[in-house]
């Protein structure tokens, strides 16, 4: 397959070992990846490559940074509403209306085929990378 046709994602986090984790995980599903270490950094990719991008997975909480990976995951939603959201957290739990239409959420820790299960349901057809549509549990 041409790297053309291969979806990107962008992964926000500021745990260096969890994003090199969800690298390999999204990786694996048929993605090429974008990395941020914070809000800052996600927005400014999100400014450069936005219309490449299909999948936003962002942790909640990323000090130093004064924004977090919802309020991240709301401003992607306005500029960028062809990305899908997926939000991690292990101590945060979205509330009521943080999370922006569409919006998927799992507690960390997670494993891959958590993952790969809500990119299932997350991402329509059309949208899936190749490796994700024909993978089998």
């Amino acid at each position: 397959m041409s790297n053309d046709l291969i979806p990107f994602a962008l992964i926000a986090d500021d745990d260096a070992l969890i994003r090199m984790d969800v690298v390999h995980i999204l990786e694996d599903a048929g993605f090429r990846v974008h990395e941020a270490a914070n809000v800052e950094e996600a927005l400014s990719i999100l400014d450069h490559a936005g219309d490449s991008i299909r999948l936003l997975f962002t942790d909640v909480q990323m000090p130093p940074s004064k924004r977090d990976g919802l309020e991240l995951a709301r401003e992607c939603a306005k500029g960028w509403p062809h990305i899908k959201i997926l939000v991690a957290s292990g101590r945060a739990k979205p509330g009521l209306g943080d999370m922006p239409k569409g919006g998927v959420f799992i507690g960390k820790p997670f494993s891959a085929d958590v993952v790969y299960d809500r990119l299932q349901e997350l991402l329509p057809d059309g949208e899936k990378p190749e490796t994700l549509k024909h993978r089998v549990r």
